[in-house]
Parts: structure tokens; C-alpha cells; sequence
């Protein structure tokens, strides 16, 4: 399995926890997420929480395309967001799954 770095920070902070992770396995995608922490405990609703991150998991994939040369920061960032509304209308593939502790 080909697993991402833990961020330096969140190995230094104890208070860190991880809401998203993501896989593609068996040519589909898969993803484990850890809801209503925001619900409890945040200052703004859960579903606005989660908007704000994918927002900024969005920019920082347009800025790693850029530093890699593979696309222009603005460009991919709208085709990025571009991208997300259109799945959200026509979903290129129904999603399916269960929630699991």
C-alpha cells in the first residue's frame, strides 16, 4: 500500500486528528471519515466545516500541480472546482458503502 506522509505538525501536536482519508482500491474509491466532531464541538455547523476543507484540500492541490509544473495554480484550481460541481450533477458513478467504527 502506498500510504501519504503524516504532516510534521500533526505528529507534534496531540490535540491533531484525522477527518479524511482516502484510497483508491479495487479501481474504485474508497474513504474513511470521522463525522459530527464539528457538530459537537465547532463554533459553525458540520456540512459548512467540511465545505472550508474541501475548499482548502482544493487549493492545495492546485499549488501542488503548479509546483510540480503540471498545470497553472488558477487554471487547475477552476478546473478543480469546475470538476466537483459537475460530479456533484452527474455523478460519473453511483456511490456505495457503509459507515464502519
Amino acid at each position: 500500500m502506498d500510504e501519504r506522509a503524516i504532516p510534521s505538525a500533526a505528529l507534534r501536536d496531540a490535540a491533531a486528528w484525522e477527518p479524511l482519508r482516502v484510497w483508491i482500491a479495487e479501481q474504485k474509491l474508497h474513504c474513511s471519515l470521522k463525522v459530527g466532531v464539528y457538530e459537537e464541538n465547532g463554533p459553525i455547523p458540520e456540512d459548512t466545516a467540511w465545505g472550508i476543507i474541501l475548499a482548502d484540500v482544493a487549493k492545495h492541490l492546485a499549488e501542488a500541480l503548479a509546483k510540480e509544473g503540471l498545470r497553472d495554480r488558477d487554471v487547475a484550481l477552476r478546473e478543480i472546482f469546475r470538476s466537483f460541481a459537475s460530479e456533484l450533477e452527474e455523478p460519473t458513478s453511483p456511490i456505495s458503502g457503509r459507515f464502519i467504527d
